[in-house]
């Protein structure tokens, strides 16, 4: 015998940091048991078609969660990506996206975003995923973000780019071969080639 739709739901939401009207309809709930279990207090929205149980732990990078299950092609970039390592003193407001430049725009009402486009490898390299209140999330490694950085520095500060460097070498959170690679990829080795210098100094 088939559970109850309220049963089913509830369980999806307890294997997963976030339950969508799409993750109901794929299960065959109605998209109105969700409003139902809302009004009821056994789910709470955190953002439109998405839904959690209202005492699932949120962690520090819960707004990362929420982006990747809202937006799966993405990868979490730029000053997101340095937070998400802790490396730097950033703290961004928005959510940082890279998209495929051929993709359409997401559009989130929350949490915000700052999307950015890659194309070819400097969209697929340095690709790894984390899993964030069971959610899986992709992020840019340590070395591809810093390479990011500087391609991005008229966006973010160079001296962002400088910091995230220095701290990041300091850590001993990438080898220089790997830097290098992803600064060819990005177009950048020239740029930062001063730099590096100045970290081998």
């Amino acid at each position: 015998m088939a559970r109850p739709a309220r049963e089913r739901l509830l369980s999806l939401a307890a294997r997963r940091a976030v339950v969508t009207a799409r993750d109901a309809t794929r299960a065959g709930i109605h998209g109105q048991e969700l409003t139902r279990l809302v009004a009821q207090g056994e789910l709470e929205r955190v953002a439109r078609g998405q839904y959690r149980l209202p005492d699932q732990p949120i962690t520090e990078h819960h707004a990362l969660a929420l982006v990747a299950r809202a937006v799966p092609g993405g990868v979490i970039c730029l000053l997101s990506a340095l937070d998400y390592h802790g490396i730097g003193t950033q703290l961004p407001p928005d959510v940082w996206l890279a998209i495929e430049r051929r993709r359409r725009q997401p559009r989130l009402t929350y949490p915000p975003l700052r999307v950015v486009t890659f194309t070819g490898a400097a969209f697929k390299a340095g690709i790894e995923a984390h899993e964030i209140e069971g959610q899986r999330v992709k992020v840019y490694s340590v070395a591809k973000t810093i390479a990011d950085i500087f391609k991005a520095r008229n966006k973010v500060g160079l001296d962002v780019a400088i910091e995230a460097l220095r701290d990041a070498w300091r850590e001993r959170r990438f080898t220089m071969a790997e830097l290098e690679r992803h600064a060819r990829t990005c177009h950048v080795h020239r740029v930062m080639r001063p730099y590096l210098e100045m970290l081998g100094a």
